[in-house]
């Protein structure tokens, strides 16, 4: 029986792909077909649909998104949240007592408005962190950049900008702070060699327990504020090369 392919791929064409790449994008969950120079769109919708199960397998596999609404509860750090709605509240959200966060406004934008405070909290708590670590490794940060990082939980560039993935924020706090002392560590060490992880250890306690435990809970940090099932679990992407 024939299948139609999905009526959201995104075909996108790499000047430096060897080989047909099928994936679903981190964000928004979308599959994408990359192309290699030369070969045609025809050839590569041809192998799409030879592997119309496997996405349909990677997209069953996803956990579900949750957006933010009233009465919900969420991880944040060690401890937890429950999101109260009061419409005619004003100004920007607030926690109030018994570990809740107080949101205002129509109910149509509370989603963002929960995001957009939670992305500040992040900022606030990984600021603090890479000020810390960096002054322990006597390092100089030239800006902390807090974004919605599609694959990355962190990065650090060869201008000394550190950037990070909100979501962290949701993790618990030595979590967060791994990935804070990671790419500090990356401040005297562009790599991942012994010197880098002896800078590591110096800054965290036990970094290996944190990035296993990010990489089997990653996935779920990943699907908090979304406003549909966009998220999915690992890296998933099928390849193979192009004719």
């Amino acid at each position: 029986m024939h299948r139609d392919l999905p009526a959201d791929l995104k075909i996108i064409r790499h000047p430096r792909a060897t080989r047909f790449r099928l994936r679903l994008d981190r964000r928004d969950g979308r599959p994408v077909l990359t192309l290699p120079p030369g070969v045609s769109e025809r050839s590569g919708l041809a192998f799409v649909r030879q592997h119309l199960d496997w996405l349909d397998a990677r997209r069953a596999a996803r956990p579900q998104a949750q957006p933010f609404v009233d009465g919900m509860r969420f991880p944040l750090g060690d401890g937890t949240l429950r999101v109260v709605h009061r419409p005619a509240s004003r100004g920007a959200p607030k926690r109030g007592e018994d570990d809740t966060l107080v949101v205002g406004g129509a109910a149509e934008h509370l989603n963002r408005r929960v995001v957009d405070w939670l992305r500040a909290e992040a900022t606030r708590r990984l600021k603090e962190r890479v000020r810390l670590h960096a002054a322990a490794i006597g390092e100089t940060v030239a800006r902390v950049r807090v974004a919605d990082q599609s694959s990355r939980w962190g990065s650090c560039s060869g201008r000394r900008v550190l950037s990070f993935n909100w979501r962290l924020v949701f993790a618990p706090a030595t979590v967060l702070d791994y990935v804070a002392a990671h790419e500090v560590a990356h401040l005297k060490e562009m790599n991942h060699g012994p010197a880098f992880h002896r800078w590591l250890a110096r800054l965290h306690p036990d970094p290996h327990g944190a990035g296993r435990w990010l990489d089997a809970n990653g996935a779920t940090l990943r699907r908090y504020g979304l406003p549909t099932a966009a998220s999915m679990a690992g890296s998933s992407s099928y390849s193979a090369s192009g004719r």
